[in-house]
């Protein structure tokens, strides 16, 4: 026998964290819960595609290293790539460049006195491969469930919004 709904049971917001949400802005928790659970798959789906597409080994960083190099078919200086991504770590960088260095994706240049990164055309050929494995699997889910490219396009806007004022909170927040 199926259990009886409780009627007497008040459902607030998700979060993970009911400490934070106790306090002035409790939407905020469920948000930033939502977040965390889209980051973690968002990075299993990364490493997991990857793999499917012929280059098992690879962290989050790294494929998204890999893609930010790929983007325009432009040589990238280390700083370009940390720009784009948002990363303060230069080192983090500088590693997944070692790693997909060692698999034979990137090759080296310069660009005046600084070094500069492009894709070998084995690294090509594992970016293609990881967007046929993303339009099947990815792509085609997502439209199945009735998303709409404006809809996603206005939540893209606002979560770009949001990295401000979390990348502004983090500066005052080092100061205190």
């Amino acid at each position: 026998m199926a259990a009886k709904p409780r009627s007497d049971v008040v459902v607030g917001p998700i979060v993970s964290s009911a400490h934070l949400a106790s306090g002035a802005m409790p939407v905020l928790s469920e948000l930033e819960f939502g977040m965390i659970l889209l980051d973690h798959a968002f990075e299993r789906w990364m490493v997991r595609c990857m793999a499917a597409a012929g280059v098992p080994d690879l962290s989050p960083l790294d494929v998204l290293v890999l893609h930010t190099i790929a983007h325009r078919a432009r040589a990238k200086r280390v700083a370009d790539i940390c720009l784009v991504l948002n990363i303060e770590d230069t080192h983090l960088v500088t590693y997944s460049l070692k790693k997909l260095d060692g698999h034979k994706l990137l090759t080296s240049g310069k660009r005046g006195s600084e070094k500069t990164v492009t894709l070998t055309p084995r690294g090509t050929e594992v970016v293609q491969r990881y967007r046929k494995v993303r339009e099947a699997l990815l792509v085609k889910s997502v439209k199945s469930a009735g998303m709409n490219d404006e809809r996603l396009s206005e939540i893209a806007g606002l979560m770009r919004a949001l990295s401000g004022h979390y990348d502004q909170a983090a500066r005052a927040a080092a100061s205190l």
